[in-house]
């Protein structure tokens, strides 16, 4: 009986087969001696780039090269909204995409009627997407056609750009490296390397400044290169570029027209703080800054001996990965979702190694602190605070930007002093003080200092230092729409708070008619709950509008 039942079982492959014809494809195209598991996200890119999009034996293909699960492959893939995933050839979408903004800023500037007008006129041909922001609020509405960004987009100018099939974008004028060099550029890393500067007096000028993490955490930076010193070697060095908030775009400034300034901190904290390895972690949406800091990266190693490696990765589309360990979660290949703490990622970080994570703008200021002294630093700040601060301003003012004011500057200075005033025929309404997790408050709440620590008690925060100005054009309650379905888009699913908790916010938010008890009840349990600051602070533009601009919408919770 046994081997009667032996002789029907026919044996099958299990699982989907490889394409070998693909494969030999894909080795072609990722060119690489052997597969590194932590460039999966790179390998996608390069199948993305080339092929419109990735097929299902695509990713057979390359679990198969890297000797990982198919499911491995597919869970990250799917992840990243910046890759298209598809079953066939025949599922890919059109070749050409145009990106249309619609975060508050060019949402308040026509990006939805600019996104049906394009949608109607190619009805298919060209796949049409609005997407969360993109960097460039100061010049809203904004698009990107393929890779070239479409500043104050028109359906005119859309379509003469993509007409004329510009599809990389133009490099901007910027400081290269033989200019910075000529202009006393890296002398200080030069000092420090040379032993002229003392590394505990780094350390102690720069605590002594309180010069603080300026991506929004606001840590401040001198103790954690203190605490990165204490910690057993290999170090790594872990750059976040990853500018998603909405309504920021300070980093994008910098990098496209002093990149080596940001460059030259980097070198000095590597040296410092003893990192063996830096990892440049740039977001998909700056295909410029792209170029020049490849192009830059090899002036450096060519110029300088004995630096650390560094390898620049790019990021696919997920807001999530600004926050710092889901940030390393992607350098290593994985989907960004955040880490459990502790361990910090200063004691477990990259690769398991203790990392040193900072954002762009943080190392930027590092040269002039050390050349210029603590106190010019210090010096700058209003009202009781300390600093610069380089504010991302866009919304209804005349002279939208980066500008760079004191800390502590107030909101109607910022716009009166910097940005211009408001544009003719509108009237000041209210602001976002630090982007879309920042929170909202109203035009009569102009006058408190802008800067970490100062916003907390009337329940907004700095952040980024993202500040989007409404007129009396606008409505709270449609920006608190917004950003609350930003963060529907962009939650990771990680945890229940904030997966379920956005989702059913979006829902109960879709009117002007709001279940005021249960979004209370809602918004509270996503900041009590959710393990990372997107979760926390996704509601807290609705707690403002509820707060703040409760006439703009009507109570209907069932008593």
């Amino acid at each position: 009986m046994k081997n009667i039942l032996k002789e029907k079982i026919t044996l099958r492959p299990r699982g989907r087969k490889v394409d070998f014809e693909v494969l030999n494809n894909l080795k072609a195209l990722l060119n690489v001696s052997s597969y590194r598991r932590d460039h999966l996200i790179e390998y996608l890119h390069k199948i993305q780039d080339s092929q419109g999009a990735i097929t299902k034996d695509y990713m057979t293909a390359l679990a198969n090269l890297m000797k990982i699960s198919q499911t491995e492959v597919y869970e990250v893939a799917t992840f990243y909204h910046h890759f298209d995933v598809v079953e066939t050839d025949t599922d890919k979408p059109p070749a050409l995409t145009v990106r249309v903004c619609d975060s508050v800023s060019c949402e308040i500037n026509g990006a939805s009627e600019l996104a049906n007008n394009l949608d109607n006129y190619y009805k298919g041909a060209v796949r049409i997407q609005k997407v969360p922001c993109i960097g460039r609020c100061q010049s809203a509405p904004a698009a990107v056609v393929k890779f070239n960004p479409v500043d104050n987009a028109t359906f005119e100018s859309v379509k003469k750009v993509v007409d004329a099939g510009s599809f990389t974008p133009d490099i901007p004028k910027y400081i290269n490296f033989e200019s910075y060099l000529k202009d006393g550029g890296y002398k200080i890393y030069q000092a420090v390397c040379k032993g002229e500067i003392n590394d505990d007096a780094i350390v102690e000028t720069l605590e002594d400044s309180e010069l603080k993490g300026l991506g929004g955490a606001g840590f401040p930076a001198g103790r954690k290169w203190r605490i990165l010193r204490d910690q057993t070697a290999p170090r790594l060095l872990a750059v976040n570029i990853d500018e998603g908030e909405p309504g920021t775009f300070k980093d994008r400034f910098y990098l496209e027209s002093d990149p080596h300034r940001f460059f030259e901190g980097m070198l000095i904290a590597s040296k410092v703080v003893g990192i063996d390895k830096i990892y440049i972690y740039l977001r998909d949406e700056y295909p410029a800054v792209k170029e020049i800091m490849k192009n830059e990266i090899e002036k450096i190693e060519k110029y300088f001996d004995n630096l650390p490696q560094i390898e620049m990765r790019r990021g696919a589309g997920a807001y999530i990965c600004g926050e710092e360990s889901a940030m390393i979660e992607s350098i290593e290949g994985k989907r960004g979702m955040p880490r459990l703490r502790p361990p910090f990622v200063a004691q477990v970080g990259l690769f398991g190694r203790p990392t040193l994570e900072h954002n762009m703008e943080t190392l930027f200021w590092i040269r002039d602190i050390l050349d210029k002294g603590s106190k010019w630093f210090k010096d700058h700040g209003k009202n009781g605070r300390k600093g610069f601060r380089s504010f991302s301003v866009s919304g209804r003012v005349k002279n939208p930007g980066v500008h760079l004011a004191p800390a502590g500057i107030t909101v109607d200075e910022l716009i009166n002093e910097y940005a211009g005033g408001m544009l003719d025929g509108h009237e000041f309404y209210g602001y976002f003080p630090g982007g879309a997790s920042g929170g909202i408050l109203p035009a009569s709440m102009s006058n408190i200092p802008l800067d970490f620590g100062t916003l907390e008690e009337y329940g907004c925060f700095i952040g980024s230092a993202a500040v989007v100005i409404l007129s009396d054009r606008d409505k709270a309650v449609d920006a608190a729409r917004t950003t609350m379905s930003f963060f529907k888009h962009e939650s990771c699913g990680k945890c229940t708070p904030c997966r379920a908790g956005t989702s059913k916010a979006t829902e109960l938010m879709k009117n002007d008619e709001w279940d005021i008890s249960l979004l209370k009840e809602l918004s509270q349990t996503m900041s009590d709950a959710s393990i990372c600051g997107l979760g926390q602070a996704a509601s807290n533009p609705v707690k403002s509008v509820l707060k703040y601009f409760a006439n703009e919408v009507k109570d209907v919770s069932k008593t």
